[in-house]
């Protein structure tokens, strides 16, 4: 049996088990919990999450993953779980990426093990690649406090195994931190003259105990430093068992982070057992020290974007799903139906995204019309749902400038079809405006995952999209903060705001599109492909000039094809209350939160104690982004806007958390201050509870401290059972929603 401790390690493999369980005994980590869950023929990784999340003696969460069954529902319990515990994941088994879906840029672009990156990091995952690093991280959690930034200081008794530790950091994007100038005079005063007077600090090959105790005492006190780690390698002056006992010693209950690295063998095992016993993580090597330590920095970092608050917004996207829904049907029924390039782009601009203007021409005649309405330069592309890549076949002619040229354009794109794809069908050629020297060229677009449904991707577009390899990938809904996060992780990114004589491009309008480009993918399971390139910028403005789109039967229909749950707009509502506030009540949206802090602001001191049940003076940015941040398969929060008032100002909100049964959820209501009365309160707390009934819920129930008159009332009123629980000391109200008429 595994030691006592508060990691949960969960499996799909028992040989994997049997080797954790072998490696924890000799390193002398505990585990809350040790799970083998199989073929998950029942029990699968988001039953298994659920339970560890809720459970105390767990603080952190290691995964060994095969294969993931009821994804939507493994998302939802990783996204909230993740905010409060660490989950690290081992996953096996990654496939050829883009082996079945080469049909588009997009596909060949978006292989599975790529969108398991994506997911995971979506769901506030640490994701590693070896088994090696999945021990090495568990022992770095069992043992250690997070450290809560990216500052490590590397101590060492030799040069070589200084620069290894700082060469792997630099692999990661990360440097040794700088010492402060009164950190730098504190080791002057105890460490020889030669020493290295950075970091990694060489305290030399002749350090004591003394020398590497008093050192670690001064780099514990430098205030900026994150980490520490401490490396010793076996030197004739050296005794690693006599210095790792005055480092257990010094760290014994302390809470900064520190691991060691013991180089060596059979002179070092002592030393490495009495660290161990004494809490302090060990690796053999610098790297594996050093990638542990990345992978918490990971976490810290995957946290902070997790709890970030997207800014407000004006104003909604508007767009026409019925436009977009009719020019789809007209694709007729079968599989991998291809739409054309003028229906794809009229898809597109039913959403409000930038395209070109597109016209179709069947012979040279008629694309020399065409082009004297359009103004030359103009652009010819070969019409054809057989060929996926125009460039290839010959099939597109630029910065066409006269008429005689462009029929000879014509001729050569025909013959470059017939001679590419002889039985492919052509419908003719587009004509276009011609868009010379470009500031960037884009790719975006839609791939349908077999796991994890539809897939935005982003990066550098053009003809060697596939070449150069630029890209990010996203599971919608995606909001402004999550697309700018995606675009950040591209190198084009860097491109687009501005670089040399390249003017910067306009990051909103693009955002924009790509948000627009989620609500399509989010509205339509039947969309298996659709390819965006290029998508030209040109003096800042992004303009799609190709687009492909390629419809296929739904795997699931809408929302369920999504593995996170959408914005659900059905629940919106208008109404008005007895006292004529004229209300829209809809659910909450992570760009809400500074409407939410400003409701926060109107509310008394005793309103703040009733519905938090303590004191608070303000809600901090994380506690802003949990409440409006929500899975609203899990929860559900309604707010009631004051249409009267221009910014529609939040005047309330109610809220469902469902317990992990489905079952069963807590509601909790808060009202400003002058609105209380009003009926705004029972609004929304009657609509709630419809909602929650069409959800399958049965009971919903609620804590009311006795003082709280105002909402004992409503209670009753809505058709609560209200009962005073001596026990607690405060009322408990329960209504079961399969008896109740609300």
């Amino acid at each position: 049996m595994p030691a006592p401790g508060r990691l949960a390690f969960v499996s799909q493999s028992g040989a994997m088990c049997t080797a954790i369980l072998d490696m924890a005994f000799k390193e002398r980590i505990g585990f809350s919990r040790f799970v083998s869950i199989g073929a998950m023929v029942d029990v699968d990784f988001g039953d298994m999450i659920d339970y560890l999340g809720r459970d105390p003696a767990t603080g952190s969460i290691l995964l060994y993953i095969e294969s993931l069954t009821h994804i939507r529902k493994f998302m939802s319990a990783a996204r909230a779980v993740s905010r409060v515990k660490p989950i690290v994941a081992l996953k096996a088994g990654s496939s050829p990426a883009g082996a079945m879906a080469a049909a588009s840029h997009t596909g060949a672009m978006a292989g599975e093990d790529a969108v398991y990156d994506a997911a995971f990091q979506r769901a506030g995952i640490v994701r590693v690649q070896t088994i090696e690093a999945l021990f090495d991280c568990a022992e770095l959690m069992a043992k250690q406090p997070r450290p809560s930034g990216s500052r490590l200081a590397v101590i060492s008794n030799g040069g070589g195994p200084g620069v290894m530790a700082a060469d792997t950091l630099a692999r990661y994007g990360l440097e040794p931190a700088d010492l402060s100038p009164d950190t730098v005079q504190a080791l002057d005063a105890v460490l020889p003259p030669y020493w290295s007077r950075r970091n990694p600090i060489d305290i030399l090959g002749d350090a004591s105990p003394d020398r590497y105790a008093r050192t670690v005492e001064i780099l514990m006190a430098e205030k900026d430093l994150h980490a520490l780690m401490v490396m010793l390698a076996p030197q004739a002056l050296t005794e690693p068992m006599v210095v790792a006992r005055r480092l257990a010693e010094l760290f014994k209950g302390n809470t900064f982070p520190l691991f060691a690295v013991w180089m060596g063998g059979r002179d070092v095992e002592t030393a490495v057992d009495w660290l161990n016993a004494g809490g302090i993580p060990t690796y053999a090597t610098p790297e594996r020290a050093v990638q542990a330590f990345v992978h918490m920095v990971q976490y810290a970092r995957t946290l902070e974007l997790l709890k970030e608050v997207p800014p407000a917004r004006d104003y909604r996207i508007e767009f026409d799903r019925p436009l977009a829904r009719h020019l789809m049907s007209e694709a007729g029924t079968g599989e991998n139906r291809f739409m054309t390039e003028s229906r794809s782009k009229a898809i597109l601009a039913a959403y409000g995204m930038p395209v070109i203007e597109t016209r179709v021409a069947d012979s040279a005649e008629a694309a020399v019309a065409l082009a004297v309405e359009t103004g030359y330069p103009v652009a010819l592309k070969i019409l054809s749902p057989d060929i996926s890549h125009k460039t290839d076949a010959g099939g597109v002619q630029l910065d066409i400038r006269g008429a005689g040229d462009l029929r000879r354009a014509y001729d050569s794109i025909m013959a470059g079809a017939c001679h590419h794809h002889p039985q492919a069908h052509i419908e003719g050629v587009a004509v276009q405006p011609c868009i010379v020297h470009p500031d960037y060229e884009l790719l975006a677009g839609i791939k349908r995952d077999v796991n994890f449904g539809p897939v935005i991707l982003f990066g550098m577009g053009g003809i060697f999209t596939e070449v150069i390899h630029d890209r990010a990938l996203g599971l919608p809904p995606l909001n402004r903060l999550l697309v700018r996060r995606l675009m950040e992780q591209t190198r084009v990114y860097r491109l687009m705001r501005g670089y040399r004589n390249r003017p910067a491009a306009d990051m909103e309008a693009i955002e924009d599109l790509l948000l627009r480009l989620s609500q399509l993918a989010a509205d339509f399971p039947e969309i298996a492909e659709l390819d965006l390139n290029p998508i030209i910028v040109k003096n800042g403005r992004p303009l799609i000039v190709d687009a492909r789109l390629r419809i296929d039967e739904a795997a699931q229909p809408w929302p369920w094809h999504l593995v996170i749950s959408p914005y659900p707009a059905q629940y919106e509502l208008c109404t008005v209350t007895k006292t004529g506030i004229r209300l829209l009540i809809r659910p909450i949206q992570p760009e809400d939160a500074q409407r939410f802090a400003d409701l926060f602001k109107t509310l008394s001191p005793t309103s703040i104690y009733y519905r938090f049940f303590r004191h608070i003076k303000s809600l901090s940015p994380e506690t802003l982004a949990m409440l409006t941040q929500i899975d609203y398969d899990r929860e559900m929060a309604l707010v009631a806007l004051d249409e009267s008032d221009r910014l529609e100002k939040m005047i309330g909100v109610a809220r469902i958390i469902s317990d992990a049964d489905g079952r069963t959820a807590e509601f909790s209501v808060m009202i400003s201050d002058s609105c209380q009365g009003q009926g705004v309160g029972a609004q929304l707390l009657i609509y709630l509870l419809q909602i929650a009934r069409q959800r399958g819920i049965q009971i919903v129930y609620g804590s009311v401290l006795r003082e709280n008159w105002h909402m004992q009332r409503l209670g009753k009123k809505v058709g609560f059972e209200v009962a005073f629980n001596a026990d607690e000391g405060h009322y408990d109200l329960t209504i079961d929603l399969t008896r109740a008429q609300v």
